[in-house]
C-alpha cells in the first residue's frame, strides 16, 4: 500500500495523535502504570467511531498509522530484548517458555476451529494469546490478512483475559507453592502484555518482576520466528498459490525488529537511545490501536456473537494452566 500525500494524512494522523494523547493522559491521571495506553487508544478509537463516525478525509490518515507506523512501531520492539537476556533464561526456562507458545498457538487454532470461529480470528487469537498481546495482534496480521474487525476484536480478547491475569495472578504464588523465580517465569511465559506481565510479577517482589520481565521479553523474542512461519503456512495453502507469486511471504518489517534485537546486542546502541526508541515503539503502537479503533465497526464486533470471546477464554485456561504445569514439574 503506497502513502498518500502528506497533506491527506494529516486529518486521520491528528485525530489519531489526539486519541493517543488522551490515552496518555489517562494513564498519568490514575498513576497507574499498568493501565495500558495500547488498549486505551484502542478503545477509544472505537468509541469515536460508534458517537462521531469516522470522515472521508481522515481515512488516509488512519491508514498510513495502522499500517505503516504499526510496522515502524515493530521494528523499535527490537530494542527491547537483547541476545544476552534470552541466554540469562538458561535452556530450562526458555524451553518452558518455547513449548508453552507452540502448545498455546496449536490449542487456540484447534479450538476455533471447533469453535467455529473464522480462521484468520482464531489465529490472531492465538499470537495474541500464546506471544505478546496486542503488538503480535498486529505483526502476525501483515501475513494473516485479517479484517480491521478481526484485529479489533483479537486486541480486545487478549486485553481482557491478560488483564484478568495480572489482577489474579498476584493472589496465587502462596497458594501454589512458587518461589519468586518460578511465579515470575510463570507470569511471564503465560500473561498476554508486557505491561501486564510487569504488574503481576513485581506484586511479588523484584526477584519475581525481574524473572518475569526477562521471560516475557525472551518470549517476545519469539515473535520473529513465529510470523516468519505462520507465514510461509499461509502460503502453502492452496488458495494462495496465484498470491504467491505476486508478493513474497515474508512481513520484512520483522527482519527488522529481529536486526534491532540484534543491533541492541552488541551494546553500539547508547542506553539513552534504546530508551527513546522503546517509548517510541510504545507511541507509535498506541497511535496504531486508535487508528484501527476509528477503522472499527463496533457493530461488526457485536455481531461476532460469543463464540470469539469463548475462543478467548479457553486460550487463556490454556496457556495459564499449561505454563504452570510445566513450571512445577521443572521447579
Amino acid at each position: 500500500m503506497a502513502a498518500a500525500p502528506a497533506h491527506l494524512l494529516l486529518p486521520g494522523l491528528g485525530l489519531a495523535a489526539g486519541l493517543t494523547a488522551l490515552a496518555y493522559g489517562a494513564r498519568a491521571a490514575t498513576g497507574l502504570d499498568a493501565l495500558s495506553p495500547l488498549i486505551l487508544a484502542a478503545g477509544l478509537g472505537m468509541a469515536w467511531r460508534a458517537v462521531a463516525g469516522r470522515s472521508e478525509q481522515c481515512r488516509a490518515g488512519t491508514l498510513f498509522a495502522s499500517r505503516w507506523l504499526m510496522r515502524l512501531a515493530i521494528v523499535l520492539l527490537g530494542l527491547r530484548i537483547t541476545v544476552a537476556q534470552v541466554i540469562e533464561l538458561g535452556a530450562a526456562s526458555f524451553a518452558i517458555i518455547a513449548v508453552t507458545l507452540a502448545a498455546t498457538y496449536t490449542f487456540t487454532a484447534w479450538a476455533g476451529a471447533t469453535l467455529g470461529v473464522e480462521r484468520r480470528l482464531s489465529q490472531l487469537i492465538a499470537c495474541g494469546t500464546s506471544i505478546c498481546g496486542a503488538s503480535a495482534v498486529m505483526a502476525s496480521n501483515s501475513v494473516v490478512a485479517g479484517s480491521d474487525e478481526d484485529v479489533a476484536y483479537a486486541v480486545a480478547c487478549v486485553t481482557v483475559f491478560g488483564s484478568l491475569s495480572m489482577f489474579l495472578y498476584p493472589l496465587l504464588p502462596a497458594l501454589l507453592h512458587l518461589d519468586p523465580s518460578a511465579y515470575g517465569l510463570w507470569a511471564g511465559a503465560s500473561i498476554h502484555e508486557v505491561a501486564q506481565v510487569i504488574a503481576a510479577s513485581f506484586q511479588a517482589g523484584p526477584e519475581a518482576g525481574e524473572a518475569g520481565t526477562i521471560a516475557k521479553l525472551g518470549r517476545v523474542a519469539l515473535l520473529l520466528p513465529v510470523v516468519f512461519a505462520l507465514g510461509w503456512s499461509e502460503l502453502r495453502r492452496p488458495n494462495h498459490a496465484t498470491e504467491a507469486r505476486q508478493k513474497p511471504p515474508i512481513p520484512w518489517f520483522v527482519l527488522g525488529f529481529g536486526a534491532m534485537i540484534a543491533v541492541n546486542s552488541l551494546g553500539v546502541v547508547p542506553v539513552e537511545v534504546a530508551g527513546w526508541g522503546i517509548q517510541a515503539s510504545g507511541v507509535l503502537l498506541s497511535l496504531a490501536l486508535a487508528a484501527l479503533g476509528l477503522e472499527t465497526h463496533f457493530g461488526n464486533l457485536l455481531a461476532r456473537g460469543w463464540r470469539p470471546l469463548a475462543l478467548g477464554a479457553v486460550a487463556w485456561i490454556f496457556v495459564s494452566a499449561f505454563s504452570l504445569g510445566l513450571v512445577e514439574a521443572v521447579y
